[in-house]
């Protein structure tokens, strides 16, 4: 089967976006982003979305998957999946090249891995039932649905666990979601030593240019202190420095450390995938 799809994933602030946006403008391709904040409408800064890296030689790039729901909406990998291959569709329909581009591993591997999903195991009424239950009890029904489960470092975030959980029992369903896509992955990787740099060096770029404000915007459009620390990173330590709980070093220093073992737990994800058969060409 031809390739249909690249994909470029990573860790953050590699250049993932700035890569994608090259191949899309030298292949006539269209972005499709696998980033699971990226989707909310009024998150900007805090997610990288960097919308003005959209236009090279003077040429609009067209993206999908961006600025589609509300904050206070809920969107779930059943939801993700069901837009890409929606996007996925409408760009080969007009004989152009669909990129993928993300670093968000449960979704980039949705895709290339295959998934089968039910809408099932995604609704609001299961989720918050699980939400409601302690990590200790999360986590023995994970090891029920997946006795082959070993890699520990999945086990200690919670979202992570939940939505392991649907994963696992929606493979128990009949009712399916899947994409069929045959990808061409690129991988960008760095030294640890430069993502540290290009994280620090960003996230101070981010709050003089803004960052504070947006989250400021948020909780005044009615966004509450709760769903702020579930989007984590930034949304959930600038949040807890507006309400007076950390000062401006302290929230620094936590955030810049924070996304550090996020871009760390990104590549776990994406060795992961390499050790179960997905082909990922690394490049620096």
């Amino acid at each position: 089967m031809p390739y249909n799809l690249i994909t470029i994933l990573g860790p953050t602030a590699v250049g993932k976006t700035n890569l994608g946006v090259k191949l899309a403008n030298k292949f006539n391709g269209e972005i499709i982003s696998a980033d699971s904040r990226q989707v909310y409408k009024g998150m900007n800064i805090g997610t990288g979305k960097d919308l003005n890296e959209y236009r090279i030689n003077k040429t609009k790039i067209q993206y999908h998957l961006i600025d589609i729901i509300k904050p206070e909406d809920e969107f779930n990998l059943f939801e993700f999946i069901k837009h890409f291959n929606s996007a996925f569709t409408e760009i080969r329909d007009r004989n152009k090249t669909p990129i993928m581009v993300g670093g968000t591993g449960l979704y980039v591997s949705s895709i290339l891995q295959k998934y089968n999903l039910s809408k099932t195991d995604f609704n609001d009424g299961y989720i918050e039932q699980l939400k409601k239950m302690s990590t200790e009890k999360l986590v023995s029904i994970l090891k029920k649905l997946n006795s082959k489960l070993h890699n520990t470092t999945d086990l200690l975030d919670r979202e992570r666990i939940i939505k392991a959980i649907a994963v696992e029992k929606s493979k128990l369903k009949n009712e399916k979601i899947t994409s069929n896509v045959n990808s061409f992955n690129i991988g960008i990787f760095l030294s640890r030593d430069k993502i540290k740099e290009k994280i620090k060096l960003r996230l101070k770029h981010r709050l003089e240019n803004g960052m504070i404000e947006e989250v400021e915007c948020l909780m005044k459009s009615g966004i509450t202190y709760n769903r702020l620390m579930l989007f984590g990173l930034e949304y959930k330590f600038i949040a807890m420095y507006l309400k007076g709980e950390l000062n401006y070093n302290d929230m620094f220093q936590k955030l810049n450390s924070a996304i550090n073992s996020f871009a760390k737990r990104q590549m776990t994800w994406f060795r992961k995938m390499e050790r179960e058969g997905c082909v990922i060409n690394w490049i620096e």
